[in-house]
C-alpha cells in the first residue's frame, strides 16, 4: 500500500482547565514570558477526529522514536500546515522538549521559539486567537468496520500550530496561569457517519466481516 500524509487535529483547552504539568522553573520561565503548552497530542486505540484509528504497538514505536529526536533538540513543528513531509525550517515556531505515554494518550510540552513563526504564534496567542495542535505523519491505511485503521508503516514526522475552522472544536486560548494547555479530547470527526462510512459498514455485513 502506498503511503499518504496523515494529519490528525486535536483541541487545544481555554482558560487553562486542563491538567498542568509544568514543571517549577517552566513556571518560572512562563512567568517572564515564555509560552508553553502542555497536554495530550495524540491518542491509539480508538477512533480520531478524522476517522481514523492508530494501533497501540505502532504509536508506542513512534513516540519511543520521537524520544531520541526530543533529545537531540530536533523536534520543531511549523506554524500551519504543510501538504508534504518536509519540516521547511523557516515556518518552525515551536519546540517540543518531552512527550510520554499516559494510558492510550501520548502527552507532550511544545515551547514557542523565538523565530520569526514562533513570535507571531506568540501574538496571535496573547491575543487570544484561537489556534489548534495537529499531528503530521506518512503511512497507509485499511478500511475495517471500527473506522479506517492505520497500518504498522506510519513515521510520526512532526506537531504544527495550525488554524482549522472546518474542524469542530479544534482551538485554544489564554489560561489563567499565563500558560497555556492542550485538551485531552480530540475533535468529532464532520464526516464520521458520511454515506461512504454507513454503506461501507453495510458491505461488511453481507459479507460476513
Amino acid at each position: 500500500m502506498s503511503k499518504q500524509l496523515l494529519r490528525e487535529f486535536y483541541e487545544l483547552c481555554d482558560g487553562g482547565v486542563c491538567q498542568d504539568f509544568l514543571t517549577e522553573g517552566e513556571k518560572r520561565r512562563v512567568s517572564e514570558g515564555a509560552v508553553i503548552l502542555t497536554g495530550c497530542l495524540q491518542k491509539y486505540g480508538e477512533r480520531n477526529g478524522n476517522g481514523r484509528v492508530y494501533p497501540e504497538k505502532t504509536l508506542r514505536r513512534e513516540v519511543d522514536n520521537y524520544k531520541k529526536v526530543v533529545a537531540d533538540r530536533r523536534s520543531v513543528g511549523e506554524l500551519d500546515h504543510p501538504d508534504d513531509s518536509v519540516v521547511n525550517l523557516k515556518n518552525v515556531s515551536h519546540l517540543v522538549t518531552d512527550i510520554w505515554l499516559d494510558g492510550n494518550k501520548v502527552m507532550g510540552k511544545l515551547e514557542v521559539l523565538p523565530t520569526p513563526a514562533g513570535d507571531i504564534l506568540k501574538g496571535l496567542v496573547n491575543a487570544g486567537v484561537k489556534i489548534g495542535i495537529s499531528s503530521r505523519g506518512l503511512g497507509s491505511v485499511r478500511e475495517t468496520r471500527e473506522g479506517t485503521m492505520v497500518n504498522e508503516d506510519f513515521q510520526l514526522i512532526c506537531f504544527d500550530i495550525v488554524q482549522e475552522p472546518s474542524t469542530p472544536g479544534a482551538f485554544v486560548g489564554p489560561s489563567k496561569r499565563s500558560s497555556f494547555s492542550m485538551n485531552e479530547d480530540i475533535t468529532r470527526h464532520a464526516i464520521e457517519n458520511t454515506k461512504e462510512q454507513i454503506i461501507l459498514s453495510k458491505i461488511y455485513d453481507l459479507v460476513g466481516l
